[in-house]
């Protein structure tokens, strides 16, 4: 399988630092898969020496990679040749380019199966916007890259996956008084229906188990608190089982996430974004994994930000990029097994999100908590 390609991230932020980190845990008795950073060599290895890390930096292309990778972090130049002069903590419109064609390169050698995932390190949008970045945010330029010019690009999904729990936000970075006008039920069961179909192709789950978390408290209680969940939820649950998904719900958010609960789904949908985050963040918040659904490639990403106040000081920690490297590996892995079956049984994880799959387990039912 070719290796993983990283995005150089904001180069101002913490992504490459945590590159270096992650190769430097590299071996052990379950090694890191083998990844390329695409990024400017000469300013990695500026920073290595910086930041005092022993890394040797190769230049490579994505074919030498895995070779490399034992013995160097191998380092993809960007196509135009274009050098990357941050410094750490210090976000300046000059490096924007450099960011974008990280990304751009990135998803073209997935394309041409020279790799076989994209892992995004961080970007801080407000850089890149100055400079007449068009797209609403990463993902939404991932899924135009995934497409040629002018064409329709597919609609992503952000998943957050944790080995304890994973959680898809409806609605995401909207404000809360505009979510009742946002959620309706076509967008329910849109996202729904990708994150089944990517459960099934890119995780290997024949039967995905989703739930979906009400609005209102307590799920409005048959509309004696917000109509939202008996109007637009229900029915959307309603048309999705009809469809032949696996989905429950609107159940209460409040009793949706401890453990027993989680042991009965595989991914729980949350109408707003803060009721997604704040239990996986609870739960996860190192390792946390952001996969975006939706795309016909794999992408994955830390569930953090640039974290400008503390780049170049050599503490940022390097787990939930390591935890997407990872997650990557197995769903391109997956995948190829997908291709090479043409379409017949693929084998998923042993465990999905740490949680077993009891044959005839009973479904949690929250009113068993009430």
């Amino acid at each position: 399988m070719p290796p993983l390609a990283l995005t150089l991230g904001d180069p101002a932020g913490i992504g490459p630092e945590l590159a270096l980190s992650a190769w430097l845990g590299r071996g052990g008795a379950d090694p890191l898969p083998p990844f390329f950073l695409v990024g400017d060599p000469a300013f990695i290895e500026r920073l290595a020496n910086r930041l005092g890390r022993l890394v040797p930096v190769a230049e490579v292309d994505p074919e030498t990679a895995a070779e490399v990778f034992p013995r160097a972090l191998p380092v993809v130049p960007l196509p135009s040749g274009a050098l990357v002069a941050a410094a750490p903590g210090v976000p300046d419109t000059a490096n924007a380019g450099a960011t974008i064609e990280s990304i751009t390169a990135a998803v073209a050698f997935v394309k041409a199966g020279r790799a076989s995932a994209v892992v995004t390190n961080p970007i801080a949008k407000f850089v890149l916007t100055r400079t007449g970045f068009a797209h609403p945010g990463h993902t939404e330029f991932l899924a135009a890259l995934a497409v040629p010019p002018g064409r329709t690009p597919p609609r992503p999904v952000m998943m957050i996956w944790s080995e304890g729990l994973s959680v898809v936000p409806v609605t995401i970075h909207v404000p809360l008084k505009d979510v009742p006008e946002l959620l309706t039920q076509e967008l329910v069961e849109e996202t729904a229906t990708i994150v089944a179909r990517d459960l099934r192709e890119k995780f290997g789950l024949p039967e995905p188990r989703l739930v979906l978390a009400g609005l209102n408290p307590h799920a409005g209680e048959a509309g004696t608190i917000g109509h939202e969940d008996r109007d637009v939820l229900a029915p959307a649950v309603a048309r999705l089982r009809a469809a032949g998904i696996d989905i429950r719900g609107p159940l209460p958010a409040d009793t949706l996430f401890h453990a027993r609960a989680r042991a009965t789904y595989d991914v729980a949908l949350a109408p707003t974004h803060d009721q997604a985050l704040i239990p996986i963040k609870t739960i996860a918040f190192d390792d946390g994994v952001n996969v975006t659904l939706g795309l016909p490639f794999v992408r994955t990403s830390p569930d953090h930000g640039t974290a400008f106040d503390i780049a170049g000081q050599g503490i940022a920690r390097p787990d939930s990029l390591v935890a997407a490297l990872r997650l990557a590996a197995r769903l391109a892995a997956n995948a190829a097994d997908r291709a090479e079956t043409l379409g017949g049984e693929v084998v998923p994880f042993s465990v999905y999100a740490g949680r077993p799959r009891p044959a005839g387990a009973r479904h949690f039912d929250p009113e068993d908590e009430l």
